[in-house]
């Protein structure tokens, strides 16, 4: 029967495969991947013989359909994976399922590792609610404008990072958002897996301290409970004097009573004298 499995694999540790996702990947005739080479080692080591096929974020937009065509039209029993955790989450694999959703192909979640999930775990924050946002852009500017809007919404998010960002994006929740909560995972179930707890200032000291910062995958959960934005002001627009001076002037006074009126209203006198020079001129051309 034609079906297509969305199979969790793991994000490092190899046991935590589960035997229901062992089973279907063995049992596949097909093998959608992300990098086929990262998933032959996965099936090396399980012993899964399925034909691999690529698709991953620059090439799934095209083959989307045509594979979704094949395993309709072959009969196949495929399944979906990622380099790593769950496909579709910050990863590719939604255009397949999209596809195979069109073509009325039954399309059956496996579930299993996902870090952001497994992060939020270890988090100790009340995650009754959270909202996941993966990476957040690179320039300063921008990231701290997203942060500011994640901080005015959600009160748990998750997001991911770069190791050679870790350290500009802990700088930026510090500069926007001192008063929240941090939980910094790295390399998630890895042998050398290591968690960091604290404020942004606490955790930001940390990963300097480490001289193997810039090593491994991150995940971030960002605790925002108790934590106020402040409202930005609006900005005022400061009218020319001489606007001022005209303004007054359509109230039916003349130049001289507009003038008087805006120094009594504490005007600098220099400043009004000179706009009204400068109209009179106007005026007399």
């Amino acid at each position: 029967m034609a079906v297509l499995y969305v199979v969790a694999t793991p994000i490092g540790n190899l046991q935590d495969l589960s035997p229901r996702a062992t089973d279907t990947l063995r049992a596949a005739d097909l093998i959608i991947a992300e990098d086929t080479r990262v998933t032959m080692k996965l099936c090396q080591v399980f012993g899964f013989h399925a034909t691999l096929v690529s698709c991953h974020r620059h090439n799934e937009e095209s083959k989307a359909a045509e594979l979704a065509a094949k395993i309709l039209g072959e009969d196949l029993s495929a399944a979906l994976v990622t380099d790593a955790g769950t496909p579709c989450i910050s990863d590719p694999g939604c255009e397949v399922v999209r596809e195979c959703i069109a073509q009325k192909i039954p399309v059956i979640p496996i579930p299993g590792c996902c870090a952001g999930i497994a992060a939020v775990s270890v988090s100790g924050s009340d995650a009754r609610e959270f909202a996941f946002y993966g990476f957040l852009p690179r320039e300063k500017k921008d990231l701290k404008e997203r942060l500011k809007e994640i901080g005015k919404g959600v009160k748990v998010a998750i997001l991911h990072e770069s190791p050679f960002r870790i350290i500009d994006l802990t700088e930026a929740i510090l500069e926007t958002l001192p008063e929240s909560r941090m939980t910094v995972c790295c390399d998630l179930t890895k042998l050398h897996e290591k968690t960091i707890w604290g404020s942004p200032e606490e955790v930001l000291a940390e990963l300097k301290a480490n001289e193997k910062t810039e090593k491994g995958e991150y995940c971030v959960i960002l605790d925002l409970h108790g934590v106020t934005i402040p409202e930005a002001k609006p900005e005022t627009v400061e009218w020319p004097m001489e606007a001022k001076l005209i303004e007054a002037m359509k109230q039916g006074r003349s130049l001289r009573e507009a003038q008087e009126e805006l120094i009594v209203a504490g005007e600098k006198k220099n400043a009004v004298k000179q706009a009204a020079l400068t109209l009179k001129k106007l005026f007399e051309e």
